[in-house]
């Protein structure tokens, strides 16, 4: 588990795996960290940070490594490549003004990930947000905040759903409580649109929306939102993120990511794309 807090630099999902690579090459190479902290004369906490990207990957560093872990030029050279390439900031950096540094790391993920499965017990998920309804949401949660910042957000929230119309998008699964239907998040022609837009997102092969009825009563998963991410690069673990009111989690040791994936798995059990839809329209004409 790790948490991020603003100030700490957003791994890219390429960095992640150089980190990740570059770890299994110093372990293949007989190298230890103490190893690889004397070929760069750093300290060995430098070279965890480097392996667990926490950290840009400088290009000679990289170049170092890979010479004291014994690699040809041609592998040298290409890795440092794509640590250069790994080192470009995203898209979502010109939106670090209106941002906090712990959330692009998820942005990142979130862009990188070939599976997303989302458990929201208040606000549906930015990723299927309405405008209307995101700003309505994002104004709740800045109640200081100024009219150009809120705009900011509200724009990066709907270029970060642009992910669902790639043509290699992710599959979406989306488990909500029935309370997030009865939160009244702006007006209710706002409410309306957005139950319109969770029902025509529904019926896309790459999207599941399920929703988990008051009749459920009390159950083992109700806890804070999280999204987990399953990359399709080998080197990357499975992650899940929870977001604090002013910081956020990530983790990535193997009992916790399935403690949440059990979970996710259960509150869908407890209702069907069919009564989920049909909760949907219910909750349409109530807000027409």
């Amino acid at each position: 588990m790790s948490e991020a807090r603003s100030g700490t630099s957003a791994p890219t999902v390429l960095r992640m795996i150089l980190g990740r690579r570059l770890q299994d090459r110093r372990l293949g190479a007989g190298a230890s960290l103490e190893d690889a902290a004397r070929a760069l004369r750093v300290k060995t906490l430098t070279i965890r940070r480097l392996e667990k990207a926490e950290v840009a990957l400088k290009p000679l560093y990289v170049e170092k490594l890979l010479e004291t872990y014994g690699a040809d030029r041609r592998e040298i050279d290409e890795f440092v490549d794509l640590a250069e390439q790994a080192n470009k900031p995203g898209w979502w950096h010109s939106y670090r003004d209106a941002v906090p540094d712990w959330f692009t790391a998820y942005v990142s993920l979130e862009s990188g990930a070939k599976t997303l499965r989302t458990y929201e017990p208040q606000y549906v998920t930015g990723l299927l947000q309405t405008p209307d309804y995101a700003r309505a949401v994002l104004r709740g949660g800045l109640p200081n905040g100024g009219e150009e910042e809120l705009t900011r957000r509200v724009e990066l929230r709907l270029r970060r759903q642009n992910l669902l119309e790639r043509e290699d998008a992710p599959t979406l699964w989306v488990v909500m409580e029935e309370a997030v239907l009865h939160r009244a998040v702006g007006s209710p022609d706002v409410m309306r649109e957005q139950v319109e837009r969770l029902l025509e997102f529904s019926e896309l092969p790459h999207v599941s929306i399920d929703i988990v009825p008051f009749s459920a009563g009390a159950h083992s998963g109700a806890c804070a939102p999280f999204t987990y991410f399953r990359f399709e690069e080998p080197e990357l673990p499975d992650i899940v993120y929870s977001e604090l009111l002013s910081a956020a989690v990530y983790f990535d040791q193997r009992a916790d990511v399935v403690s949440h994936l059990e979970a996710h798995t259960r509150m869908a059990l407890m209702t069907s794309s069919e009564d989920s839809t049909a909760l949907l329209n219910r909750m349409r004409k109530e807000y027409s």
